[in-house]
């Protein structure tokens, strides 16, 4: 099942946060966290991680772009449990790339799930939507 949908939660003061109880399932016991783009992180199941980690190795070394961006999803990246009560605790490291502190929005994006800081993810989407047009434009020329 494909992850969709937004959901907000708080994180506690030692950086634990619920997961949405319609993404536990697919989840499963475990995930994988990560640095992910705009400043939010990524969280994958095992599958659709090792998926993109094949994709990430195969980039070609000799690029420094490519072994930037290699370094930056899997040196970043961390196993997570989901505890009995249905949180993972996201390490300090992520939270400070992210930013998040109190307030998160988890996102639902099919193959991964999204964490942004909440100010952050209200900016985001609002500069997104008041483009939407102009993405849409893009996307035709893509063939979408």
């Amino acid at each position: 099942m494909p992850f969709i949908g937004e959901y907000t939660h708080s994180l506690d003061t030692k950086g634990r946060m619920a997961v949405p109880v319609k993404f536990r399932k697919q989840l499963g016991n475990g995930a994988i966290i990560t640095r992910g783009l705009d400043r939010c992180l990524f969280l994958f199941t095992s599958n659709e991680w090792e998926i993109l980690a094949q994709k990430l190795i195969a980039l070609p070394l000799a690029q420094a772009n490519s072994r930037a961006f290699v370094r930056l999803m899997l040196a970043g990246a961390m196993d997570v449990e989901i505890d009995q009560q249905g949180r993972v605790l996201i390490p300090d490291y992520l939270r400070q790339y992210a930013d998040l502190k109190k307030i998160a929005v988890v996102t639902g994006l099919y193959n991964r799930v999204e964490i942004w800081d909440e100010a952050r993810w209200k900016g985001y989407k609002s500069k997104t939507e008041s483009a939407s047009d102009e993405i849409a434009e893009k996307l035709g020329e893509l063939g979408i």
